[in-house]
């Protein structure tokens, strides 16, 4: 990979790992730039449109890797209750690695930027339903209609969101745990 794709990635991967850990707005283009150890010129070069435009790319580079994450867990779990045991035990990892400071790798982004930024809530929406296509293809795999199948991607999302918010303010995986017995165990 030549230099200048290199500074482009790392000023990307850096803006996506601070946003995650500290958010968008506690996250400064100086700091983006110390820590990936690209040079300044590159920041403007690469993102013409500063800290919004870096921003979409975090969250671009952070949903596929995410979609990339839940494309390998339907290849591997064709039962939804197996791939939703795995999709909150992967997150119950990222988050104990992390020490409960990081969460979901757009949320915090989007949470700070949608929808004031039409560039960060297009890629956010983006990867949202990239991950609920995913998601749904494994309900749907097991008998659902589409519509259904959506719903219960759509249901997946916003528990895991929640549970990410609750394990990182507990700092535990037992909401991750919970939530997703929960999700697959049918209610008495």
């Amino acid at each position: 990979m030549p230099n200048a794709a290199r500074h482009r990635e790392a000023l990307v991967r850096t803006a996506m790992r601070l946003f995650r850990r500290q958010g968008y707005a506690g996250t400064g283009l100086q700091q983006i730039l110390a820590e990936s150890g690209a040079p300044k010129g590159s920041l403007y070069h690469y993102f013409p449109g500063g800290k919004e435009a870096i921003g979409a790319a975090a969250v671009e580079l952070a949903g596929g890797l995410v979609a990339e994450t839940l494309e390998d867990l339907a290849k591997r779990h064709a039962r939804p209750t197996a791939f939703v045991r795995a999709y909150f035990r992967q997150y119950a990892a990222w988050m104990q690695e992390s020490e409960f400071r990081s969460g979901c790798p757009i949320a915090t982004t989007l949470l700070e930027t949608a929808p004031a930024s039409a560039s960060i809530t297009a890629a956010g929406e983006a990867a949202l339903a990239r991950w609920t296509a995913i998601i749904a293809s494994v309900f749907e795999r097991d008998g659902l209609d589409a519509r259904a199948a959506r719903r219960q991607a759509g249901l997946a999302i916003a528990a895991l969101e929640g549970a990410l918010l609750l394990a990182r303010a507990t700092t535990s995986t037992a909401p991750l745990r919970e939530v997703a017995r929960a999700l697959v165990e049918p209610i008495d």
